[in-house]
């Protein structure tokens, strides 16, 4: 089979600024600035980098679209994005991306292709890099089930790299790249594997619900990508009209034995069974139960359609999201025994 290809038809060179805004770069709308902004646009450009930074740049910071950031200050050192924004596909099943495409666009690609898999994660924001690091999620899918492999520049040495699946340690909103490979590698282009057999997941979330609404049996991906995006629509903010960062904290992973003692004292408490010893309850369900949701500490709120969304109503700082956030801990903490962890990224 002959690849299919998208490219990006935009002609620039690589981007290197001083004392650069950060506020088109994260969706939290707050406005800092970094002492030094760096956009590659090609893996060469990437090993330029690489080889060009000293320690006067650093620390430095990887970004993304920016959708899963928090900014608490000024960042003193060095921001890398990457511009490499390409889509191809190898074969029958297999798509190779830009660490800088959209990841939306991946998914409307899939879907009018007839590739699948990829459906439930329709709107997430960001790109493609900064999925394979963050191992995005939703509705019972992640990121990790459809990736093959990572491509990356060695900061250090400026050598390419290649990491199977299986070498980035995926795990829940986790990998290895947000630990022990932090800040170690430039992001330049991620392989998915897709299916041509179509088979909906639709028992997450209320999914089946909004489709009976439409009085949709048996979704097609199309139909099923469209529920999934007015789903999310639905509860999630415009971070272009109330800045935010979609999921701000992780839903919580506990005991089984911990999750049967509090569906003993709360009963229709929802869980999502992982195995045997583990259930994963819902954080927004625990904030709501606490009284959070749409209430507000000065200029940070949590949204009034989804407890599991931190806002800035206008002109928050990031230490006035966090000082929330933190209330919102002590007092899931002192309720249920629970602790919730932020997923975005606070720097």
């Amino acid at each position: 089979m002959q690849g299919k290809e998208e490219r990006s038809t935009r002609e620039k060179t690589m981007t290197d600024r001083k004392d650069y805004s950060l506020l088109r770069h994260n969706t939290f709308g707050i406005d800092a600035k970094c002492k030094r902004f760096i956009e590659y646009d090609t893996v060469e450009e990437a090993q330029q980098v690489a080889q060009m930074l000293t320690e006067a740049d650093r620390p430095l910071l990887i970004l993304g679209g920016g959708s899963n950031l928090l900014l608490t200050a000024d960042y003193d050192g060095t921001v890398l994005h990457s511009g490499i924004r390409f889509l191809e596909q190898i074969d029958e099943c297999h798509i190779r991306c830009g660490s800088g495409y959209v990841w939306d666009d991946v998914v409307a690609y899939c879907v009018e292709n007839g590739l699948y898999g990829a459906e439930n994660l329709s709107i997430i924001p960001g790109e493609v890099g900064a999925g394979a690091v963050q191992n995005i999620g939703a509705y019972g899918v992640e990121v990790k089930d459809l990736i093959v492999s990572v491509e990356a520049v060695e900061i250090e040495t400026g050598r390419i790299r290649h990491f199977t699946n299986a070498e980035c340690e995926y795990s829940y909103r986790q990998s290895k790249f947000k630990h022990a490979w932090q800040g170690r590698f430039l992001i330049t282009a991620v392989t998915y594997k897709l299916s041509t057999t179509y088979a909906p997941k639709l028992d997450y979330g209320n999914i089946r619900a909004a489709l009976a609404a439409k009085q949709i049996d048996f979704p097609t991906a199309t139909e099923l990508r469209e529920v999934i995006s007015e789903i999310r629509n639905a509860k999630l903010p415009d971070p272009k009209v109330l800045g935010n960062a979609g999921s701000f904290f992780m839903n919580p992973i506990v005991p089984t034995q911990k999750y049967n003692e509090l569906a003993r004292q709360y009963e229709g408490m929802p869980h999502y069974t992982i195995d045997s010893e583990h259930e994963k309850i819902p954080a927004g369900w625990l904030i709501e139960q606490c009284g959070w949701k749409g209430k507000a500490m000065g200029r940070a709120a949590v949204h009034d359609k989804q407890a599991l969304v931190l806002v800035n109503r206008g002109g928050a700082t990031g230490s006035e999201v966090v000082h929330l956030c933190e209330t919102i801990q002590h007092d899931v903490r002192q309720k249920f025994g629970i602790e919730i962890n932020p997923e975005v990224n606070i720097r």
